[in-house]
């Protein structure tokens, strides 16, 4: 079976996928700082692995991926899920402190979390491995007020692209999923309304998650002569094409 970790797996669209990988029969470690709902996720499924960690700290992401190789043998694939919204308002309105922390998580992490899986696909016999980094549509085209995760997100556009072409000595192929709007907890306000750049408030569509996991599993299935680069899922009413 092959192996994939997934970062953010506790809930949302990390935890939908780590649930389609599981159910495909894929050898799954679930990385999140929360290890009660990671332990409920993995509750009777043996190729379930619960590996507590912060992907903003070097230690426990290298801990992670090594306990993880050390339970399925090797790595085959990293869903670099791991994200957070971060600050809304104008960017004189936002801490210095809120920046560096939506930094932390959406670049640092990203960063941290692709460095062990090219190391470990790098080292590993047979060779390779495929990251898949979680964009999103803000990396195309930002929501009003939302300066630090919009540049985080076109930093993992950066980091996929370089990751892609790095990779290929050594079979690693590196592709980005950008979501719009898809149904969990994180985006649950846009069923009421959220700020439109016209200044209004509308609510908007949403997607089920599920699409999401399926697109993920998709792009994992491929064999490493073939790579998605770049992939787009969204609520097919939401205001992306024509945003603004």
């Amino acid at each position: 079976m092959p192996s994939i970790l997934i970062t953010g797996a506790s809930a949302g669209i990390g935890r939908a996928t780590a649930e389609r990988f599981l159910d495909a029969g894929c050898h799954v470690g679930l990385i999140a700082r929360r290890s009660e709902a990671l332990a409920s996720l993995a509750a009777g499924r043996a190729n379930a692995l619960v590996l507590p960690a912060d992907v903003t700290q070097a230690a426990e992401v290298d801990a992670a991926f090594a306990s993880a190789v050390a339970e399925f043998g090797r790595l085959d694939v990293l869903f670099n899920n791991a994200g957070r919204f971060g600050p809304s308002g104008l960017i004189d309105e936002i801490s210095p402190e809120d920046w560096r922390a939506t930094v932390a998580v959406n670049l640092d992490g990203m960063f941290l979390c692709a460095r062990a899986a090219f190391r470990q696909m790098r080292a590993q016999s047979p060779q390779g491995g495929r990251i898949i980094n979680n964009g999103s549509i803000s990396a195309h085209a930002p929501r009003p007020g939302s300066v630090a995760y919009t540049s985080t997100k076109h930093a993992v556009t950066g980091l996929t692209r370089t990751l892609a072409l790095d990779g290929r000595p050594f079979d690693i192929c590196c592709g980005q999923i950008d979501i719009g709007n898809a149904a969990t907890d994180m985006t649950a306000a846009m069923a009421s309304g959220v700020r439109q750049a016209d200044g209004t408030l509308r609510a908007e569509d949403r997607m089920d998650v599920r699409h999401v996991a399926d697109a993920v599993l998709q792009m994992a299935s491929l064999p490493l002569s073939a790579n998605v680069l770049f992939t787009t899922i969204v609520a097919s009413k939401m205001p992306f094409v024509g945003r603004g």
